[in-house]
């Protein structure tokens, strides 16, 4: 082979290999410096408690520390629309979740889009809701519920943290598959709304389980029925809606997420660090203590529950033409 045909083969060949080898060294240094995780709620709550519980052994298996940032308001769009809007280099996340499927149709002038400024990097967990009544509430049952409802229509109340929230929507899927029609009653927050239900003012919400189970146990609430598919290690005997409604399925999750456009390598390499996290049992245990269960799984395995959360929650927007408050 003549020189210059060598040499020229040897520069073809190492300009190929060069953008592997510039991925492979970019994911291998990556983090050099604090990641910051915004969490676009306000510290002590549940979901902010799911990042917290991620961040510290995520902080070690990087070698950087992860930094919450709570950047609460407008319904979680305040802090995602924060990371749609970052360097798409890895240093800014986003604890994604429900709320953000469910505003993607909710909200119509958002200067982001949930769907395509953010990139799935590694789901978290996945909760179901609670279906809880005060004691003296006739129906004991969800079929005695759906009776109770379609004999005395416009006679029940549903409470929620907010027009929306993860337990509005569960709710009025509630009302769509069952055929009945509960009045919305918004509060700010689960808590206010949990108080109304204990004492009476309205019948009827649909709470995460850190709000509600410890009524449940002392006998304050009565749990009709979780809303997942299947039921709760925590509340064992408490049935499934599904059980009753063939299909119900509505749960709050938690996830990571990064501005569209972060290089793949850096996605893979954190997706891979957070399966590893959640692969810990004794951090399984820790979801566990608030009905969660782990969801681990490839980014791309994220961005088609993701899309599925979008479409299921839009077709509920249109039904009860929900607004923001």
């Amino acid at each position: 082979m003549k020189p210059g045909r060598r040499k020229f083969l040897l520069v073809a060949a190492s300009a190929v290999a060069s953008p592997a080898i510039s991925r492979i060294a970019r994911a291998d240094a990556y983090p050099t410096r604090p990641v910051h995780l915004i969490v676009p709620v306000p510290p002590a709550g549940t979901f902010d408690i799911v990042a917290r519980l991620a961040a510290q052994p995520l902080s070690q298996r990087l070698g950087q520390q992860i930094v919450i940032d709570n950047r609460g308001g407008a319904g979680t769009n305040i802090g995602t629309a924060a990371v749609a809007h970052a360097t798409p280099d890895g240093y800014t996340l986003l604890l994604s979740g429900s709320p953000g499927a469910i505003n993607a149709t909710l909200y119509t002038d958002l200067d982001f889009s949930f769907a395509r400024d953010l990139t799935p990097v590694a789901s978290i967990e996945r909760a179901p809701l609670i279906m809880v009544v005060n004691p003296t509430f006739p129906a004991k049952s969800v079929p005695d519920f759906i009776a109770y409802a379609k004999a005395n229509p416009g006679k029940i109340n549903m409470g929620s943290g907010g027009v929306g929230s993860t337990g509005h929507v569960a709710g009025e899927l509630f009302n769509l598959m069952t055929d009945i029609k509960m009045a919305h009653v918004p509060y700010r927050g689960e808590a206010p709304s949990v108080t109304d239900v204990i004492a009476g003012q309205i019948q009827v919400m649909f709470s995460t389980p850190g709000s509600v189970v410890s009524f449940v146990r002392a006998g304050t609430l009565r749990a009709l029925a979780v809303t997942g598919a299947k039921r709760m290690d925590i509340l064992p005997d408490v049935p499934a809606i599904a059980e009753t409604v063939p299909g119900y399925e509505a749960v709050s999750w938690a996830g990571i997420s990064a501005p569209a456009k972060t290089p793949a390598d850096i996605v893979d390499k954190l997706n891979q660090e957070t399966n590893a996290v959640l692969a810990d049992p004794a951090l399984q245990a820790r979801y566990a203590e608030f009905g969660a269960k782990v969801m681990t799984g490839s980014p791309a395995d994220f961005k088609t529950f993701i899309a599925a959360e979008i479409e299921k929650w839009a077709k509920v927007v249109k039904f009860a033409g929900l607004k923001p408050e």
